[in-house]
């Protein structure tokens, strides 16, 4: 840490309790008294540097010349920063630095310490000073610190505001074109020697050369002087990205119910309780409310999992409504990026109905498809099933989203309260085309189905129509065709679509065994696939041989499944008009012993 001696003699001041004194051998004639202590002083060494002092010394000097008593209880950082001003006035030895300076030259300003109560006075020192710890990031952010201790006369004096500026153009410098002595104002390496730097000794390490090198120190700073910092560095030109990484860092360190949501962060915590206490909620609810304003608002700067336990902390501090729609619409705009784990947000409060806030999921997932459309597919298309590969970059953004919804439905299902118009509220939300595959949603109303045994015939009706039967895959389609949870009428349309993917194959068979006996293809070679999914070349006799073979088991297939399904509705019907005998013979049994 930079600093600077003034003055010349030796020590000459001595503390008697709550009293200052000067031992020159001349007897005080002024008591100055600030708070709770005083100090026993000569007019001369003060009126000659203090312009305020002066002015109060001569309107309450005493005519009978005994000494006079002058109350400066406004001085800016009080008893501890006159003491330094007193030895000033008399000469002896001082140190200036970054710890002390702010007060100073308050103090200095407030006793009007200018140079026409003599050359080299305190104002000029300290305004020198000052120039010096600007040039040193971590000098300057210990100053900005006891800024905190006078923040009105600093303000005034526009310290505080050189402070920030200078620590925004440092932190938006490159680091490695300026090599800015830097270190963590809490790092172990004080003991290191002494580096040379613009002449100023230090005991600080260069700069390490990454974007967050500057994110500890600032986290500080109180929550004004940090935000104002932030401010700036964002007119600086400052990446978002760096911006918001200092926030998310500032906001773990402050908000303890941040990091009580995974073990790492809990350990983290509990290391850190012991060094600082724990802001109270108000607080933290306050200091929540502050950071997600200040968060860059560009798309994907904040990642969506910090995003989401932002929300799910705001929810639990209470904060205001403006701030939890701010985070629901910032986690909407980004919700492709979002995991399942994240977004099952526990319900909170004691009167709520389900386990998780379906309601929060749903603005979320509002706020998404609300979104600039163009960027979005705008007319249905029906993809083949051999070309969903998963994994592949083919999948769009609404995409991701859909088999996320379908599988929150799937984890929601269970939830016997979930009511019957959130589920298909939440279920139509995504439209037809952004499902490739209805397999997720198929499995998310079967469950649904099974956990809501009492759902009358209509309801299930309605459930299912959200569910595009056309788009099951084969493993789907064999599962639903024999589900007796579903409406005769969908099982129905499974066994349909099947049938028709069936013929599809089959017509696709001929086609080939057509092209096989023209002649002209004549080499008459196709390659066929193995039963292992490689492909095998065959001749003319051998490759017509093979499809015939392979059409004869495609037929035969399909009368299995034509006889499945006249079996399924032979029984449903025999039930039902068992059932109707049955109820038409109890109605009658109870009717004659009524007579």
């Amino acid at each position: 840490m930079a600093c600077i001696r003034l003055g010349s003699k030796s020590e000459a001041f001595r503390l008697d309790g709550q009293s200052w004194h000067c031992s020159s051998g001349l007897a005080s004639d002024v008591t100055i008294r600030i708070g709770e202590m005083s100090f026993h002083l000569h007019k001369f060494p003060l009126l000659s540097r203090s312009g305020l002092l002066e002015k109060l010394i001569g309107e309450l000097e005493q005519e009978d010349g005994s000494a006079c008593v002058v109350q400066l209880g406004e001085v800016p950082g009080g008893a501890k920063s006159f003491e330094l001003v007193a030895k000033f006035c008399y000469g002896i030895k001082i140190e200036l630095t970054a710890m002390n300076v702010v007060s100073l030259r308050c103090a200095a300003e407030y006793l009007q310490m200018t140079e026409e109560y003599g050359e080299g006075n305190l104002i000029k020192q300290t305004e020198a000073f000052l120039n010096v710890v600007f040039a040193n990031w971590t000098d300057t952010i210990k100053a900005l610190e006891t800024c905190e201790e006078v923040l009105p006369h600093a303000e005034e004096l526009r310290v505080v505001s050189r402070c920030i500026n200078s620590l925004a153009l440092k932190a938006c410098a490159d680091p490695k074109l300026f090599n800015w002595p830097v270190s963590g104002c809490n790092s172990n390496d004080a003991a290191e020697a002494n580096q040379m730097w613009n002449g100023i000794g230090t005991a600080t390490k260069p700069l390490p050369a990454t974007d967050n090198w500057w994110y500890e120190d600032v986290s500080f700073l109180s929550l004004p002087l940090y935000k104002r910092l932030i401010l700036a560095v964002e007119a600086g030109g400052m990446n978002p990205n760096t911006v918001a990484g200092s926030l998310v860092f500032y906001a773990k360190k402050y908000i303890p119910l941040m990091n009580r949501q995974s073990s790492f962060n809990d350990a983290n915590h509990s290391k850190q309780g012991s060094s600082m206490s724990t802001p109270s909620e108000a607080d933290q609810r306050a200091l929540l409310e502050e950071i997600v304003e200040l968060l860059p608002s560009h798309k994907g700067v904040t990642q969506t999992k910090f995003l989401i336990r932002l929300l799910r902390t705001a929810m639990v501090l209470q904060t205001s409504p403006s701030c939890r729609e701010n985070l629901e619409r910032r986690v909407g705009l980004q919700l492709d990026q979002a995991t399942l784990d994240d977004l099952l947000i526990p319900n909170m409060g004691y009167s709520v109905e389900t386990l998780y806030d379906i309601d929060c999921f749903q603005r979320i997932l509002d706020h998404f498809m609300s979104m600039d459309q163009s960027s979005v597919a705008t007319s249905p298309c029906i993809v083949e099933e051999s070309q969903l590969v998963e994994g592949t970059d083919s999948l769009t953004s609404i995409t991701m989203v859909a088999n996320l919804v379908d599988a929150y439905l799937a984890d929601v299902a269970t939830d016997v309260n979930l009511k019957f118009p959130k589920f298909q509220c939440l279920a139509a939300a995504i439209p037809d085309y952004a499902r490739p595959l209805a397999d997720g949603l198929y499995r998310a109303i079967d469950i649904y189905l099974k956990a809501h045994p009492w759902l009358t015939d209509t309801e299930r009706e309605q459930i299912c129509r959200l569910m595009n039967c056309q788009k099951l895959s084969l493993e789907a389609s064999t599962h639903a065709a024999q589900n007796e949870r579903l409406p005769l009428r969908v099982i129905v349309q499974v066994l349909f679509f099947e049938q028709l993917r069936l013929r599809t194959s089959i017509s696709g068979w001929f086609f080939v065994s057509d092209n096989l006996e023209n002649p002209e293809n004549p080499d008459g070679v196709l390659a066929l696939p193995k039963s292992d999914g490689s492909y095998r070349a065959h001749g003319r006799g051998s490759g017509i041989e093979d499809m015939r073979q392979r059409v004869s088991e495609l037929e035969k297939e399909c009368d299995s499944m034509k006889q499945d399904f006249h079996k399924l509705v032979k029984s449903r019907r025999s039930w039902n008009i068992f059932c109707r005998k049955k109820s038409h013979y109890t109605n009658a049994r109870s009717g004659t012993h009524a007579s």
